[in-house]
């Protein structure tokens, strides 16, 4: 309930006005409305209003600064100076098949970096974290600060959700945003993750940003932006920030969905695992550790040796969970086979990511259930051989009514196309493309 005898020190016209017209928010006017809008004040239509005028008009860097300082303060801020060691964190912007974190988290902590990782869930095509860690027995995704706080202590790593405290603006205008045609926006995009990213508190943080048909941001140009917006942020925030823009146009890894995510990466721990989840694993662990002073450790070695596997080991058990526990297994599978001799070209990430979301691994609608044995297992990917009827992939359900629509999101991909090509040659993959640090002053529109 808005407080309707105070006096505002501002009206939620003239900032629209100020944006719709090209102009620059002053530091009052945006701390003002991110206020007046958490307190109800600004209604829902005038925020709409705003966030368009933004999406068409940018922002400078200096307002997005700002804007990202107000959200902040709508809420708490977490504190990490007591632990006695450097922090660092990781956050990507979402894909098919990407389960770093969880291989990631326990090998930096390897090193004597404290990984708070405050992670999500999936919706639509984009996997959750949690959804993925909770296919284990046990394991719970909440805990109280003072819960991680003794976890990052004793153990050096902790994956559990983001506390309703934390930036809770945010929440707010993420929901409006999504629903009025305004989520595209790269001020806003930037000041979202990066209000809660920087309200976290820690001290290293290191973007993993998407490219590709299975990313948010399909166009390089436009992921670069960005990137280079958030990294900006971090840094005028007094956080060592820097962002790697990755490939996502084919699903990471060979598996997709929450169980068969949680297997991989315990393969990846176990010193094997796909050769593309264990390059980007140890990109980001490097990234991650050279931000915090450590840079004379080759991560890679600690997934051979075993020590990733004895962190992650704690930290699962930390949380409640069975390290040793077999992950579920669908009763309905079928296999996708191939139509000819070749190699393949092209696997989709889009059509997979949408395939294992249909098959029941992800959900549409926040709340919704899901299952943690559904996905997609991926027996061939680019650039692999492949013969006529041997499988490429194989779709998993616990619900043999969904598999239909599983197969269709593969036949559909791409236009029509099929998420499956099968050619004579297939294009070389770079799994990370590019490493962004703080760059010039500029107006990011």
């Amino acid at each position: 309930m808005s407080d309707s005898t105070k006096t505002e020190a501002h009206d939620a016209v003239d900032v629209i006005r100020t944006k719709r017209d090209g102009g620059v928010l002053s530091d009052p006017q945006i701390d003002w409305v991110i206020d007046a809008y958490t307190r109800g004040v600004v209604a829902d239509e005038q925020m709409s209003s705003l966030a368009m005028a933004i999406l068409q008009r940018g922002m400078t860097r200096e307002e997005i600064a700002r804007w990202t300082h107000a959200m902040i303060n709508t809420g708490e801020r977490l504190d990490f100076s007591g632990l006695g060691m450097p922090t660092a964190d990781k956050h990507s912007t979402g894909g098919v098949g990407d389960k770093i974190t969880l291989p990631l988290a326990p090998l930096v902590a390897v090193y004597g970096v404290a990984v708070p990782q405050l992670s999500g869930r999936g919706l639509g095509h984009t996997g959750g974290t949690l959804d993925k860690l909770e296919s284990i027995p046990g394991w719970q995704a909440s805990m109280s600060n003072e819960q991680m706080m003794d976890q990052l202590r004793d153990v050096g790593a902790v994956i559990c959700a983001a506390g309703s405290g934390l930036a809770p603006a945010d929440k707010k205008l993420y929901a409006l945003r999504d629903v009025t045609g305004t989520v595209e926006a790269i001020p806003l995009i930037a000041s979202s993750i990066m209000s809660k990213k920087i309200a976290e508190g820690t001290g290293v943080l290191v973007l993993d940003v998407k490219v590709g048909s299975g990313a948010f941001m399909k166009d390089i140009d436009m992921a670069r932006e960005l990137a280079d917006t958030m990294v900006k942020l971090g840094t005028d925030a007094g956080v060592k920030t820097s962002a790697l823009l990755t490939d996502m146009s084919t699903p990471l890894g060979l598996a997709i969905g929450n169980g068969l995510e949680v297997t991989e990466s315990v393969e990846v721990l176990a010193g094997g695992g796909p050769a593309d989840v264990v390059e980007l694993t140890v990109a980001l662990a490097r990234e991650m550790l050279a931000g915090a002073g450590v840079t004379d450790v080759d991560p890679a070695e600690a997934l051979q040796d075993g020590r990733a596997m004895d962190a992650w080991r704690r930290m699962i058990e930390a949380q409640g969970g069975d390290a040793d526990a077999p992950m579920p297994e669908a009763p309905h599978q079928h296999q996708v086979l191939a139509e000819r001799d070749g190699v393949v070209s092209r696997l989709d990430a889009l059509g997979t990511g949408v395939a294992a979301w249909r098959l029941g691994a992800g959900r549409a609608r926040q709340g919704d259930p899901i299952q943690a044995s559904a996905g997609v297992t991926v027996h061939r990917t680019v650039g692999d051989t492949v013969r006529k009827g041997e499988p490429i992939l194989t779709l998993h359900t616990e619900t043999e009514g969904r598999m239909p629509r599983g197969l269709e999101a593969i036949a559909e991909a791409c236009d029509g196309a099929g998420a499956i090509e099968i050619a004579d040659s297939a294009p070389e993959r770079r799994i990370v493309m590019e490493t962004l640090g703080t760059t010039s002053v500029g107006t990011v529109s």
